[in-house]
């Protein structure tokens, strides 16, 4: 649904930190997005955390289900970051982490809006690979004008 050129336009991010390799569903009437991350032993992460066990970061995962949210986010507005609109990661509520995430999996990213006060955005991600769960929280997102 959503390759990485389309992708690049809706987040501001880049290399390292573009955690979205595609998009494979947005509804938005659901007000729900489905994303992946590949996650290959050719990240730079992996060097120091840790050599002989390489394990994605947490706070990472976190990070990669905020990008997906955003991703909603922006397409729910009808805006994109080239209209002078960011997302900015503001905190997480009900984190749980349940397995590690290594090189050779693909960490499937899942984003639902739950709600919106003002400027916060509020959205209920999930992160899994092959199926199982290895990370959840409600993301909190602020909209702000740049």
């Amino acid at each position: 649904m959503m390759e990485i050129t389309e992708i690049r336009e809706y987040l501001p991010h880049r290399y390292p930190f573009l955690l979205v390799d595609r998009v494979v569903d947005m509804d938005l009437e659901a007000k729900q997005i489905v994303a992946y991350k590949n996650v290959t032993i050719n990240e730079p992460f992996f060097n120091g955390h840790f050599p002989e066990h390489p394990i994605m970061p947490g706070v990472l995962i976190i990070e990669a289900m905020a990008q997906a949210a955003g991703i909603l986010g922006f397409n729910m507005m009808g805006v994109k970051p080239a209209d002078g609109v960011l997302y900015f990661f503001v905190g997480c509520d009900k984190l749980r982490f349940r397995r590690p995430v290594i090189p050779g999996d693909q960490l499937q990213l899942e984003a639902s809006f739950l709600s919106s006060k003002r400027s916060i955005w509020k959205f209920a991600c999930k992160a899994t690979v092959d199926g199982k769960e290895v990370c959840s929280a409600e993301v909190i997102c602020a909209e702000q004008k740049v």
